[in-house]
C-alpha cells in the first residue's frame, strides 16, 4: 500500500484493516493526532485526506479513528505535523490571539478542520467556516473563542486568489510548500491493482467505516479488509432517462456538493446537514447507511421515501433489484443473499409538481442521532394527491414505509381534514418502544407531529400548526 503522509511517501504492508489513528501515532510517532472517543465523535484524531481529481488535490477532513488504512490507499494524509511551519500559520495565530485554546487536547483537531476548510474551493463565509468544525469538540472554551478565530480566519482567506488558491495559501504561509509537489506526486504512484477487482470472499466488507468501526473494532484493526470506499464505478450520480443513480460508496458530502442533486431538492443542504458532522458526513456511504439497518439511519429515511430501488451484485455481475422498502425483513435483517452487496440505488425523478422533505428530532439539534425522524414525497394534480410516500424512523424495528398512510391519503384531496384523518393510521404503519431516546408515547406524539410538519414546511399557505393540530 502506498500513499503520501505529509510530506513523506509511505509504503507499508501493515494490515487494511488497522485504524488510520494507530498507523499515525504507533507507527509514525506521530502524537499530535490525539486518541479521544474511538468513535468519530470527538474530533481529536481529525486529518486531512487529499483525493487526487484532474490536476487538483481535493482535501476532505475525516476521523481518523475510524477510518481504515487502506482507505488511505493513494492519496495525501496530513496531520497538524504536517501543517506545521516555523511560524503559526494564520490558523493557529487565530487560536492564540483569540484564546481559542485552554487544555489543548482539542486544539490540534480544530486546526486541522479549519484549515481544510481553507484548503476548500469556494466563497468563503461565516457559516460554511463553523461547518467545518462542527465535528470538533471542546470541552474547556465553550466555544465563543473558536468562533471567534473562525471569524478571523474566513476574513483572512476571504482575500485569496480564486484562480490559484493553493499558491495563495502558501504564500501566505497557511500551509507548507511542500502542497505544491502533492498532485505530482499522486499522480505518479502506481496504483494498478490497488483497488479491490471483484468482491473476495471471506474478508469484511468496508466502505467509510463509520459503523463499522464503532461496532466491531476488535474484528477488523488486525487483519485486510476487502475495501470499497475508493472503487470509481460505486461513486458515481448519473441523471438520466427521468432516473437518478447513485453509486452505493456515494457520500453524503458528494450528495452536499453535487449541483445535479441540489437541484433536484433544493433543500438539501438544510436537511442532510441534519446528519452527524462534517468529518463523517466526509466518509459515510450511502450502502453502509442502508446496510447497518439503524431504525433510525437518516439516509435510509431519506431515500425510502423517494421510493428507491437498491441494485445489489454478486460477484461482480447484477444480482437482482428490491425496493429498499422491502429490503429490511426485521432488526437487521436484510433481504440479502450469501455474496450479494449493494452496488447502488435508484429512484425516479421528481417533477414540478413533486414535493419533499425530511425531518428529525433529536435531543440536540446537530451532531446527534434521532429520536424520530420522518420523510415525505407527494405528487400533486388540480390539488389531488396523485402520488405519496412517507417514511419514518425511530418507530419500529426497521426503517419503516408507512404503508397504511400513503394507501389511504393517495388519490385523495390535499385538505386538513384528510390529512388530519391520516394520523390516525399512524399507530397501525408504528411500533414504537420506550428507550434512552424517548418513551413509547412520546415517539407516537413526535411522529404525528413531524407528519403535520412536512406539510407546514411544503404547503405553508394552506396548512399551520394551529390547524393541524
Amino acid at each position: 500500500m502506498e500513499f503520501i503522509l505529509n510530506n513523506r511517501i509511505i509504503k507499508t504492508d501493515k494490515p487494511g484493516g488497522m485504524t488510520l489513528l494507530d498507523f499515525i501515532r504507533y507507527d509514525n510517532h506521530l502524537t499530535g493526532t490525539k486518541i479521544g472517543c474511538r468513535e468519530g465523535d470527538c474530533g481529536a484524531c481529525t486529518v486531512l485526506i487529499g483525493e487526487l481529481k484532474g490536476s487538483k488535490v481535493n482535501y476532505r477532513s475525516m476521523t481518523s479513528c475510524i477510518t481504515p488504512l487502506t482507505n488511505a490507499r493513494g492519496k495525501h494524509v496530513v496531520t497538524i505535523e504536517g501543517l506545521n511551519m516555523k511560524t503559526l500559520s494564520p490558523v493557529q495565530q487565530a487560536f492564540v490571539e483569540t484564546g481559542g485554546t485552554q487544555c489543548g487536547f482539542c486544539t490540534a483537531g480544530f486546526i486541522v478542520s479549519l484549515s481544510g476548510y481553507c484548503l476548500s474551493e469556494g466563497l468563503p463565509n461565516y457559516d460554511d467556516g463553523i461547518s467545518a468544525i462542527d465535528g470538533n469538540i471542546c470541552r474547556c472554551t465553550g466555544y465563543k473563542s473558536i468562533e471567534r478565530a473562525t471569524a478571523r480566519v474566513v476574513e483572512k482567506i476571504s482575500k485569496r486568489d480564486i484562480n490559484d488558491h493553493i499558491s495563495w495559501l502558501v504564500n501566505e504561509q497557511f500551509i507548507p510548500e511542500y502542497f505544491l509537489d502533492i498532485p505530482k506526486k499522486l499522480a505518479a504512484m502506481k496504483l494498478v491493482n490497488q483497488s479491490p477487482n471483484g468482491y473476495e470472499e471471506g474478508l469484511p466488507k468496508v466502505g467509510g467505516g463509520t459503523d463499522l468501526y464503532v461496532q466491531r473494532p476488535d474484528d477488523l484493526v488486525t487483519g485486510d479488509v476487502h475495501a470499497f470506499y475508493d472503487l470509481s464505478t460505486l461513486k458515481t450520480i448519473t441523471i438520466k432517462d427521468g432516473r437518478c443513480l447513485l453509486g452505493a460508496e456515494v457520500t453524503v458530502s458528494d450528495l452536499m456538493e453535487s449541483k445535479d442533486f441540489n437541484n433536484l431538492f433544493p433543500n438539501l443542504r438544510k436537511h442532510l446537514k441534519l446528519v452527524s458532522s462534517t468529518q463523517i458526513r466526509n466518509m459515510g456511504t450511502l450502502a453502509g447507511n442502508f446496510v447497518n439497518a439503524s431504525p433510525i439511519g437518516d439516509l435510509t429515511i431519506f431515500f425510502l421515501a423517494l421510493d428507491s430501488t437498491l441494485i445489489l451484485n454478486k460477484n461482480g455481475q447484477l444480482s437482482r433489484e428490491v425496493k429498499l422498502r422491502d429490503f429490511y425483513k426485521g432488526y437487521k435483517i436484510l433481504d440479502l443473499k450469501e455474496g450479494e452487496i449493494v452496488e447502488g440505488i435508484e429512484f425516479d425523478l421528481p417533477d414540478n409538481n413533486t414535493y419533499f422533505n425530511f425531518e428529525k428530532v433529536s435531543k440536540r439539534k446537530y451532531l446527534d442521532i434521532a429520536s424520530v425522524n420522518a420523510a415525505l414525497r407527494i405528487k400533486l394534480r388540480s390539488g389531488f394527491i396523485e402520488k405519496i410516500h412517507a417514511s419514518a424512523g425511530g418507530v419500529g424495528p426497521t426503517p419503516l414505509y408507512l404503508t397504511k398512510i400513503c394507501t389511504y391519503l393517495e388519490g385523495r384531496e390535499l385538505t386538513i381534514e384528510n390529512i388530519r384523518s391520516a394520523t390516525g393510521l399512524l399507530s397501525e404503519d408504528t411500533s414504537p418502544i420506550s428507550d434512552v431516546r424517548g418513551s413509547r408515547e412520546y415517539k407516537a406524539l413526535l411522529l404525528r407531529q413531524l407528519f403535520f410538519a412536512h406539510f407546514i414546511e411544503l404547503f405553508p399557505e394552506k396548512f399551520e400548526m394551529e390547524v393541524l393540530v
